[in-house]
Parts: structure tokens; sequence; C-alpha cells
């Protein structure tokens, strides 16, 4: 998705030299709030009680809305079901086609040479071979007609369908108690998800869209589709699966937003 920033209503207008730090942290401020655990307008008053410090500490302020932004992740991670399943809904709801969304203009896709694509594999993964296409075509299809919500608001019912993602992972030997499952895309778009999610029942490899193949600009020809996270979190164009103990923040974490990003 191109890089825009909704809920503008929490930024009013403040008075005094340090009114742009609200704007700097803005990212922060609105995942927190999103969650509610901050609720109403924050003001500048309320982050000197925050950080116990002079609002001009730029530093401090970054410092306490990252701790609660990871609070908050944390609550989200605690209260995640595993096996509740989200939403699903008719064929007749469908939105065709899917509706383009990244961190750039659709002008800027580079679309994928599938002459050498293979599908690579790393991290705490026994057998690493790389699959191809046709490997992953050859597997057994989940469909899902799910809800895809995006961080700036809007929202579509998609008709996905592919590989169960628990399944391939097993098929290849990952180690299913690791923490996470990171997605590296053709567009150098790399996303993580915890594993829990990795493993939920709705969560799969999307090679189709209604039925036929994904086209360009739409992911062609991997992309993740989980019904349990934000629309963020489910990488396009994807060709490395990497499975690790360590985190690395991906493209929106990086501008502020919250990492775990559940529904």
């Amino acid at each position: 998705m191109p890089l825009r920033r909704p809920f503008t209503s929490l930024f009013r207008p403040q008075r005094g030299p340090d009114q742009s730090v609200l704007t700097e942290h803005r990212g922060l401020v609105e995942t927190i709030d999103r969650r509610k655990l901050l609720r109403g307008t924050l003001s500048l008053g309320a982050l000197t009680m925050l950080t116990g410090c002079n609002i001009s500490d730029r530093d401090a302020v970054q410092t306490v809305l990252r701790a609660v932004s990871g609070f908050n992740d944390g609550v989200q991670a605690l209260l995640f079901d595993p096996n509740r399943l989200a939403p699903t809904y008719a064929a007749s709801q469908v939105v065709k086609p899917p509706r383009f969304n990244a961190y750039y203009e659709i002008e800027d896709l580079k679309p994928v040479d599938i002459g050498g694509w293979n599908l690579e594999l790393s991290g705490l993964i026994a057998d690493k071979r790389p699959w191809s296409l046709e490997r992953i075509y050859a597997l057994p299809e989940q469909e899902e007609i799910i809800r895809h919500i995006c961080v700036e608001g809007w929202d579509y019912i998609g008709q996905w369908s592919g590989p169960n993602l628990r399944d391939f992972l097993t098929r290849v030997g990952a180690d299913l108690s690791a923490r996470y499952v990171v997605f590296h895309g053709n567009d150098d778009y790399m996303e993580s998800i915890d594993m829990p999610s990795a493993l939920h029942p709705q969560t799969i490899l999307a090679t189709k869209y209604a039925g036929e193949p994904i086209t360009d600009p739409f992911g062609f020809p991997l992309r993740l589709r989980t019904a349990v996270k934000l629309g963020f979190k489910n990488p396009k164009w994807i060709r490395a699966i990497e499975v690790t103990n360590s985190y690395s923040p991906g493209f929106w974490e990086k501008q502020g937003f919250n990492w775990f990003s559940g529904l």
C-alpha cells in the first residue's frame, strides 16, 4: 500500500514549539489507539505524564510509545486463539479483481520473472530444497473466502486458494516451535508473523484468486493469505520463506506500526 497514514483525528492542533511531536510519532500513536489501549485524543499533557519528562525530549517519547506498542503486541499475542476461525463469506460477495495495494504505486510494480522462479527456504527448516511453482500447484488446495482489512481503513471480501501453510511447513520439516515465519517478496518487501498465526487453520499460501491463478499486479505467483492479520501482514510476490527465532522489523514496523497486528 502507498505510504499514507490514517486516523488523523487523533492529532488535534497543539500550541507551542513541541506541536510536531505527535505527528513525528504518528504511526506508534495510531497503532496504540486502534487497539483501544489509549482512548480519546492523545495530548501533549498525556505524553508528559507517560514519559515523566519534558515533551521535547523526543528520545523519551519514542521510548515510551514503543514500550506501550510492544505491550500492545504482547497482549494481542496472549489473547490470540489459534483455533478460533474468522468469519467466511459467500462467493457472490467476492470482489473481482482484488484491490491492488503496496507501499508503492501500481506503475512502479516490477513483474516476477517466472522463468527462473523458485520458492527458497531457509532457517529452521530440515528440507531446504527450493520449490518450483509446478510442485506448489500440485499440493492440495484450501479455499478461503475472507475479508481483507487494510490498516488504512478499507476492506474487501476475497476468495483465495492454495496450500495450507501449516501443512507446507510440516512437509518441509520446519521447526513449529520457532517464534517467527518470515516472508521475503520479489519487491524486497519483508514481513514476519508469529508461528501460532502461521499455523492457524485459515492461513494459506495463496496461488489462486476466485478459482484462477493469481495474476499481476496482485501478487503472482504466490502470496500469503491469513484471516487473522491486517492486510500489510500478508506479503505478495513471495520468493522466500524463513523460519527463525530472530526478530527483524518489516517495512511497516519501521514506520511505527504494531508488529502483531491481529484482527
